[in-house]
């Protein structure tokens, strides 16, 4: 097989499986071990031989699950759009890292685009940005640029002997805050998880009293994390309330939009869950979630400091590397990123932004809330199933009903049994000790009468292991 059938093949079997993602079930499931007989990933390779290899990747397509299946509703993530899935390609041709304008002079320039058209989107004004991968590290630059502006001497001196800094998230917040604190230095003792309301959202009475308690205790509360979205919930912290704290106590305020930063596109939906949101001082926002685009896709922002990257990034870059020798006026990205290659993520949403436009994009998003309201209804209609809380954005938690001391048993029995029956991967989690099923809605060609099935293929799996237990 020479290079050029090697394609031709490829693109055989990736045609077939882009067609057939919706069809059937969403996992031929096998067990770790049957997996593993079937894989047979020690026999040994024949070098030079690409049938052999087709053979590893018809076995990888067959038993992988399929995610853009519409019974697939786990993640906050889907199959990806097709522009996304062009640019991956492109971006694996041509295998550059974006670190310097020579070495990928136009992933350079279609960075620099979308960061603009970013900052522009979300109303930062002299701002700063670059891709990341992914928010959980996004977070942790965003809270390394507070740590270094609320002491500067911090980059050269390091943590010792310095004023504790304390940052503060709502109790519902992302783990990543908790290893961001970590991996910085500044302990997770103190990160302060401040109290939520009933629909997950951040107490702004809870939080002032837990910036007095640091005060009044010698430390120095120098970061809050608003959540536009939250990873069980779907809650929104009031970004709008948080601000004048902000302007009191001169905290950094970043928005962790990862998963719910996507409203943003949709003026209604802007004002609805984000208001305030361009006064705020950074703002991170995850691509490859509800928009679709391949994992991963992430941009982090910053408001009204369009050095603070590479102010709190760069350090011993000076050697070899960033010499901007080729470019006059063009500053390589390398130097503001918190790793040293990094992958070319722009080209993907660069495409899928074109291709889909911001107003198809929010009509995407407003549809998928539209949905999660219908899928809420659904739950009020069954007698089988209830909320656990109240619906506050694109998160559905709900549960089959049974007796209270065995529910957290069943439903969780319930889920592995959708799952390894290959009828449906539905996220579950905690809420106050309780198991529940979380429904995300995000791929963008469900329709009711997916949710209608969805519903339907639970409910009879319910009642079948309610009758065996």
């Amino acid at each position: 097989m020479n290079d050029q059938q090697v394609f031709t093949h490829l693109f055989k079997l990736a045609d077939e499986y882009f067609a057939g993602q919706r069809n059937g079930r969403f996992l031929d499931y096998h067990s770790p071990a049957e997996l593993r007989v079937i894989l047979d990933l020690e026999q040994p390779g024949k070098t030079g031989d690409w049938q052999e290899i087709f053979k590893w990747v018809e076995k990888y397509l067959s038993y992988s699950v399929k995610t853009n299946h519409p019974m697939f509703v786990n993640r906050m993530w889907v199959g990806a759009n097709l522009p996304a899935i062009v640019g991956e390609i492109i971006v694996a041709l041509t295998n550059a890292s974006s670190c310097t304008f020579e070495s990928a002079p136009v992933s350079t320039l279609i960075e620099k685009y979308m960061i603009k058209e970013m900052l522009d989107l979300v109303g930062f004004k002299n701002g700063d940005g670059q891709m990341t991968t992914g928010s959980s590290n996004a977070n942790m630059i965003a809270m390394m640029v507070a740590r270094n502006l609320a002491n500067p001497t911090i980059k050269q001196a390091g943590m010792f002997g310095q004023q504790r800094l304390f940052a503060f998230v709502g109790a519902d917040a992302h783990y990543s805050m908790d290893r961001a604190v970590n991996n910085l230095g500044i302990g997770v003792d103190q990160l302060i998880k401040v109290p939520v309301d009933s629909m997950g959202a951040m107490l702004p009475a809870e939080l002032l009293r837990a910036i007095n308690r640091v005060i009044e205790s010698g430390g120095l509360p120098f970061f809050v994390a608003a959540t536009a979205g939250t990873t069980v919930r779907g809650g929104y912290d009031p970004i709008n309330e948080l601000l004048p704290l902000r302007d009191i106590y001169g905290f950094w305020l970043h928005v962790d939009g990862a998963w719910g930063g996507s409203a943003i596109l949709s003026p209604r939906l802007r004002q609805h869950y984000l208001r305030g949101l361009e006064e705020a001082d950074s703002f991170t926002w995850d691509f490859h979630k509800m928009l679709g685009s391949t994992l991963m896709c992430n941009i982090l922002l910053i408001n009204k400091r369009n050095q603070a990257l590479a102010t709190a990034l760069s350090a011993g870059d000076g050697s070899y590397l960033f010499r901007n020798e080729n470019a006059v006026e063009m500053e390589d990205l390398g130097p503001a990123s918190l790793q040293c290659g990094r992958r070319v993520d722009s080209l993907k949403w660069f495409l899928d932004w074109k291709f889909f436009g911001r107003e198809g994009l929010a009509a995407r998003v407003e549809k998928f809330l539209d949905l999660c309201a219908y899928a809420e209804e659904v739950v009020g209609r069954s007698a089988e199933l209830e909320l656990v809380v109240p619906r506050t954005s694109f998160n559905v938690c709900f549960r089959f009903k049974v007796s209270e001391e065995k529910s957290n048993a069943f439903n969780l029995a319930l889920r592995t049994r959708l799952y390894e029956d290959g009828t449906t991967l539905v996220g579950v989690a905690y809420i106050d000790g309780k198991v529940v099923m979380r429904l995300l809605v995000i791929n963008p060609l469900a329709e009711r009468a997916d949710l209608d099935t969805f519903f339907r293929n639970l409910i009879a799996k319910g009642r079948e292991l309610r009758q065996e237990s």
